[in-house]
């Protein structure tokens, strides 16, 4: 796992996009894993902002979402397949069709699951996947508690994340879904990159859990210090509680120009 921490959010986000727009360039079919939530928007600022200068196309590129409400009609605006066309899909040039979600309105929501499980299969697997973090230590919708084995499913919210969420439904908690589907822990644990990113003092004991805590299903983003290849993207509030954080600036600092995140 390598950690990095930054003075300003839109260095964390140019490094990010830089992972990406390399992986595109080398393989321009490449499979994205996009996250949803306030952590990756300025990645997509960047990546959008790339395409337009010409600097990177998603044209041959596909992507799968990580997680959906289950219960919102297809036109809410934070449907998360809504949400991820507005922040990203449609500011560059994916193929019609090349960005899918898990289907909360399924009438087989077991199957449903298990197709979208196939269908990343089928893809090839996820090359690089955005990740936030929750207070609780959440990745996707994988609550505290959630098996490191587990594979896309439904999973009921905890009072913490809907609270969490409710500032994007006007505050209002009770218009939270308590339902969602995501893509379990397993299912992550596939990607063959993960960058993770986390900004600001809410998530700094997360941050610290992830890094530097014995891996726990109480806190369950800590299965991805198992992971071959993980960058954490930190800036210094969320990083304020490692106790590790001159070693990492140090090992950054030193780090080759060529080697990359």
């Amino acid at each position: 796992m390598e950690v990095v921490i930054l003075d300003e959010p839109a260095a964390l986000a140019a490094l990010a996009a830089d992972a990406i727009g390399a992986l595109l360039r080398d393989r321009p079919d490449a499979v994205l894993g996009l996250a949803t939530g306030s952590s990756p928007l300025a990645v997509y600022d960047e990546l959008a902002a790339r395409f337009e200068r010409g600097e990177l196309s998603f044209a041959a590129a596909r992507g799968f979402t990580l997680d959906e409400y289950v219960g919102l009609p297809a036109d809410h605006p934070e449907r998360y397949r809504t949400v991820i066309d507005r922040d990203l899909v449609s500011r560059v040039d994916f193929g019609p069709g090349a960005v899918s979600g898990p289907d909360g309105s399924a009438s087989d929501i077991p199957e449903a699951c298990a197709a979208y499980d196939r269908a990343i299969a089928t893809a090839g697997g996820v090359d690089l996947q955005i990740l936030g973090i929750g207070t609780d230590g959440h990745i996707a919708f994988n609550e505290p508690g959630s098996s490191f084995a587990s594979r896309t499913r439904i999973k009921t919210l905890t009072r913490q994340t809907r609270l969490d969420n409710a500032r994007f439904f006007d505050g209002n908690v009770d218009a939270v879904p308590t339902h969602c589907l995501t893509q379990g822990l397993g299912t992550i644990m596939e990607a063959r990159h993960i960058v993770l990113l986390a900004t600001g003092t809410a998530k700094a004991e997360a941050v610290h859990q992830l890094v530097e805590g014995p891996v726990s299903a109480l806190w369950p983003a800590t299965i991805l210090q198992h992971h071959r290849h993980v960058t954490v993207l930190l800036d210094e509030a969320a990083a304020s509680r490692l106790q590790l954080g001159q070693y990492y600036r140090e090992t950054y600092a030193g780090k080759p120009d060529w080697q990359g995140i």
